[in-house]
């Protein structure tokens, strides 16, 4: 299973939120390209972004960042990322220069057939992020809990021939409390595409137990406010996965 650093992008910092909220960020870097290598260097083998201010204004808005960061990292490791998408031509920009898949959120929500034809454009790039409270899908920056059923959607975005589900549980996201291991292997096992798990992770204990859940069809975890606060040694994190993988 991958252990994938998130890197959050506020006004060209790298920053973490609790529970996505704006004003909450606490800035942990103000070089994000210069943190992305040192991720790399410490094992990672994907790396996940958000344009948080995209994410609420509806379109790019740390693209220079994003750049610096894949011209740092190159073609070494995935990249992967999300905030503020809404277009086609957005997605071509990005994949052209660069990053891997593009992670499509409250559009997919909002704007289904947007994120049809992403897949169709696009296909083995597209991924959705879907957030959820309660089981319940919430958009525009989390701000809007829908009264979607998390499940139903990720089933129907499955058919679309999205790459992956990122699911984040908003109620435990950067609070450090630990994986909702339950909701995400109910989503797991719901789907035949992989899901990444995101939101809570805090210390080894939780590494083990998604490894363990691993075969319902978990193939990652992302990880942020833990391996920056240093709960999560990341390095540490990555090798007792590859260990627990390599004996079951």
């Amino acid at each position: 299973m991958l252990i994938i650093p998130a890197i959050d992008l506020k006004d060209g910092h790298c920053v973490r939120l609790k529970q996505g909220i704006m004003e909450e960020a606490t800035v942990f870097s103000e070089n994000p390209a210069s943190m992305a290598e040192h991720w790399l260097q410490q094992g990672a083998r994907r790396l996940h972004l958000i344009d948080l201010n995209g994410a609420f204004a509806g379109r790019p808005k740390n693209g220079p960042e994003i750049r610096a960061i894949v011209e740092t990292i190159g073609d070494r490791i995935p990249i992967q990322l999300g905030g503020g998408i809404r277009d086609l031509e957005t997605i071509e920009r990005y994949l052209d220069d660069g990053i891997t898949y593009v992670i499509i959120g409250t559009a997919a929500v909002k704007t289904p057939g947007f994120l049809h034809d992403a897949c169709n454009a696009f296909p083995g790039h597209i991924m959705v992020g879907l957030d959820a409270k309660d089981g319940k899908v919430a958009v525009d920056g989390w701000s809007k809990v829908t009264g979607h059923d998390v499940i139903d959607l990720a089933k129907k975005f499955e058919n679309y021939g999205v790459q992956a589900i990122i699911y984040t549980d908003i109620g435990r996201d950067g609070m450090l409390s630990g994986v909702n291991i339950k909701a995400t292997v109910e989503m797991a096992r719901a789907l035949t595409i992989p899901v990444i798990a995101s939101g809570g992770i805090t210390n080894l204990d939780d590494v083990k137990a998604l490894c363990e859940v691993e075969s319902e069809g978990i193939m990652g975890a992302i990880t942020g406010r833990a391996i920056y606060e240093g709960s999560l040694d990341f390095r540490a994190a990555q090798e007792l996965s590859d260990t627990l993988n390599a004996n079951p």
